[in-house]
């Protein structure tokens, strides 16, 4: 572990350079040309070989070193930026601190009789390449799966955050004259209306952490004409992957009913983006980052909760995970805004990125070595339900 730290420490001029250029090139889902260029270019100067372009996604990235016959950990980076208002959710620590964890690791996975995958994940905002990834077998055969995420106030180290996937629905009716002719017409912006005030009462009804909002994207092109086509999307959210199939079905019945109270047909399109799951945060791995971190003397909370989603969620379902919120910025202020946008390229986010690499690293290590860990993390994920089949989840 001290030679892991070293080289660590050795490496943080060139991981926060790495994370301020990510922070600089801002590049959306899909499209993080420069920045996967950027991880791939300080990989290849150390020696590894990255693969870019991989599980058929242009900007995902795979590394990998030691033994791949003993227990395999994989360390996951994210480099997507939001539309408009840069990392304002900082992927650029994330990305940073997995790399400076994989090359911590690398050198020691022999030796500790096992293996570590560094794996470049795409469009986590608004893409869920993650889900692309993982029905490409990207995650397979891990023992551990392991990330990091920036936050405000305190850090958390076993995080639960909240399924997401959308639905959009389309009610087509029939165009009349608004004022001559009503009765020959079917309205689909009383469908989209009916939808939505159905969507209100449902709100009263759900558990208290899940979650519907939506808007309508369509309302009809003239006041005096009957609206054909109107159309509304929605997100729904839940703590738990049963909760979200049920939320699900409920919303359905909702939108269904509004076609048949209006004399409309709907279109109805679930999940066009692969959806969110519930993060299942696995203790036993969670703890050995939260006293790995502690020892780089941050103060670390146990246990939280957050009203966000990720498609680490997805993998979380499939191998045991971790997702810690890691503090940056002070409470209050809010991800997905420019003000965090700010602190993501901050002397808090530079030591982040340091600390959390090594946090990272040590949870690695520690998984590789300790084989009453995987034990223990392997025990609790198959108390929770074991592998999900996400695709048949969501069918």
């Amino acid at each position: 572990m001290e030679r892991i730290v070293s080289q660590i420490e050795a490496l943080a001029p060139a991981l926060v350079g790495l994370a301020h250029r990510v922070h600089a090139a801002a590049e959306v889902g899909f499209a993080e040309h420069e920045s996967v260029a950027a991880v791939a270019g300080l990989l290849a100067g150390h020696g590894f070989a990255p693969s870019v372009g991989v599980y058929g996604l242009a900007t995902a990235l795979r590394a990998e070193a030691g033994d791949g016959g003993g227990p395999r950990v994989a360390l996951l980076a994210e480099y997507d930026a939001l539309p408009g208002i840069g990392h304002a959710c900082g992927h650029n620590v994330i990305c940073a601190a997995a790399v400076g964890a994989f090359l911590g690791v690398a050198a020691e996975a022999a030796e500790l009789g096992g293996s570590v995958t560094l794996l470049g994940t795409p469009a986590e905002e608004n893409g869920s390449g993650k889900e692309t990834m993982a029905r490409a077998g990207a995650f397979d055969g891990f023992d551990a799966v392991l990330m990091l995420h920036p936050a405000s106030g305190a850090t958390t180290a076993h995080v639960a955050n909240l399924g997401l996937r959308s639905v959009e629905v389309a009610y087509h009716g029939v165009a009349a004259h608004a004022s001559g002719a009503p009765s020959a017409g079917r309205n689909a912006l009383d469908a989209v209306v009916a939808g939505y005030q159905g969507i209100a009462a449902l709100r009263q009804h759900i558990g208290d952490t899940e979650r519907v909002h939506g808007i309508i994207t369509d309302g009809g092109q003239a006041a005096n004409v009957v609206p054909a086509y109107a159309a509304a999307r929605y997100l729904l959210r839940s703590p738990d992957e049963r909760g979200l199939v049920a939320l699900t079905e409920r919303v359905q019945r909702v939108l269904d009913g509004a076609a048949l109270l209006t004399g409309t047909t709907a279109d109805i399109e679930w999940d066009r983006i692969p959806p969110c799951l519930p993060v299942r945060s696995n203790a036993a791995l969670a703890a050995r980052f939260a006293e790995h971190y502690g020892n780089r003397g941050h103060e670390v909370r146990p246990y939280g909760t957050s009203n966000g989603s990720t498609d680490l969620g997805n993998v979380s379902l499939r191998v045991p995970a971790i997702h810690p919120m890691v503090g940056i910025a002070p409470p209050g202020v809010a991800l997905h805004t420019a003000e965090f946008a700010e602190y993501t390229a901050s002397p808090s986010a530079d030591a982040a990125v340091v600390d959390g690499a090594v946090a990272l690293a040590g949870t690695a290590r520690d998984v590789l070595a300790d084989a009453a860990l995987r034990a223990a993390a392997a025990a609790e994920f198959a108390a929770s339900g074991g592998p999900v089949d996400v695709p048949a989840l969501l069918a």
